[in-house]
């Protein structure tokens, strides 16, 4: 059956890694090419409607004007028919091949001036290039003036680890990237995207303008804050530091906005601890504990990074009447039933004889969350 598709794509890759300060992974055009037999551009023409079937029944022929990806089975074919009626427009065409006959799937509505035809060709070229060359040559495209190049581009670098575009973002041209998220009409979410590449090959000049932003109160609550800030600190780490560190200990700083800088924290500790010392990150985050909106986030990633050092301070929350949630009380009986000190095991005994149907429900959390973390 061929079907049409007029926006957006069907499927999803999974990926348990990704990179950290994008939005919108999965399957991307790319994927779409490598999973089909053949992929075709033309135009559709010569649409005749099945007087017998029902609504859209009949055939289109495709005019092929380039071939994205080839089969012998097309042989040298100029014209291909599409099982369903069509009004005549440029398409990309995806093909199976079934029983030794071109089974064309699924369709997409091109404009006559897009990158499509160029762009996936290109990607099929450094198809077996090593990452860090196919996302430059992704790059490229990502201000494409086609919405759907542009999104598919942005969604190659989001289904990436950081470490896949880390080294090839030092040779990125700084000053157009700064253009881009100064343009008014860059989307908001790629924010987070952008400012991490600009923390690479930018200079002072450009840490400015990631300070300008993060001082913006109307992008302090964007999803793409903590790629700010991450190139910010990247760019001035000093200064970069202090700002975070400022951020997460004022709890009248909007939730979304500590957030942003705690996910920066683990950003630092996974991947770049060669800017701030793993003492300094914990002591940060340490700094949360007392923010009961954001208290049980940072008991978790304390106890995940088997940081026992606040041990007295967790253990002394939780019978305090602002911290008074089933969240944070079930953070703290799986931070004390990770930690390996006698205080702490003292801590879970005197918790299951007032509670044990809790205590027994985290362990059994916890029980799985082992399985898990083997499987990666």
């Amino acid at each position: 059956m061929f079907v049409l598709v007029i926006a957006g794509w069907l499927g999803s890759r999974a990926s348990v890694q990704g990179c950290p300060f994008c939005s919108m992974q999965g399957q991307t055009l790319t994927g779409d090419v490598n999973q089909a037999a053949m992929v075709l551009y033309g135009t559709l023409e010569n649409a005749r409607l099945d007087p017998n079937g029902g609504f859209g029944t009949g055939n289109t022929d495709l005019r092929i004007e380039a071939i994205i990806k080839g089969n012998p089975i097309l042989g040298d074919r100029k014209v291909i028919t599409l099982p369903k009626y069509i009004p005549p427009a440029k398409y990309l065409v995806f093909c199976d091949v079934y029983n030794g006959k071109i089974d064309p799937y699924r369709g997409v509505p091109i404009k006559a001036d897009s990158d499509m035809v160029k762009y996936l060709s290109g990607a099929i070229g450094v198809r077996d290039k090593p990452i860090g060359q196919k996302l430059r040559y992704f790059f490229d495209f990502l201000d494409s003036s086609d919405l759907e190049v542009s999104n598919d581009a942005y969604k190659e670098f989001a289904n990436a680890d950081y470490k896949d575009y880390r080294e090839m973002a030092r040779q990125l041209p700084p000053d157009k990237i700064v253009r881009w998220l100064k343009d008014p009409q860059t989307p908001t979410f790629r924010y987070g995207l952008y400012a991490s590449m600009l923390g690479h090959c930018g200079n002072a000049s450009h840490a400015a303008v990631l300070r300008e932003m993060l001082n913006d109160p109307t992008k302090q609550l964007n999803s793409g804050v903590d790629g700010i800030l991450a190139g910010y600190i990247m760019l001035e780490p000093k200064e970069g530091w202090a700002l975070a560190t400022s951020i997460l200990q004022d709890p009248k700083k909007e939730f979304m906005f500590r957030y942003a800088a705690l996910r920066v924290i683990r950003f630092l500790k996974d991947s770049r601890s060669d800017l701030i010392s793993k003492a300094d990150l914990a002591a940060a985050v340490q700094r949360l504990l007392t923010q009961a909106d954001i208290a049980d986030l940072a008991i978790e990633d304390l106890r995940k990074w088997g940081d026992w050092s606040s041990l007295d301070q967790v253990l002394a929350l939780y019978d305090q009447k602002s911290h008074d949630v089933p969240i944070i009380k079930r953070a703290i009986v799986r931070f004390a039933l990770a930690c390996p000190e006698p205080k702490a095991a003292a801590f879970v005994n005197n918790v299951r004889k007032a509670d044990p149907e809790m205590v027994k429900d985290v362990e059994e959390l916890l029980k799985l969350e082992t399985p898990a973390k083997a499987a990666k």
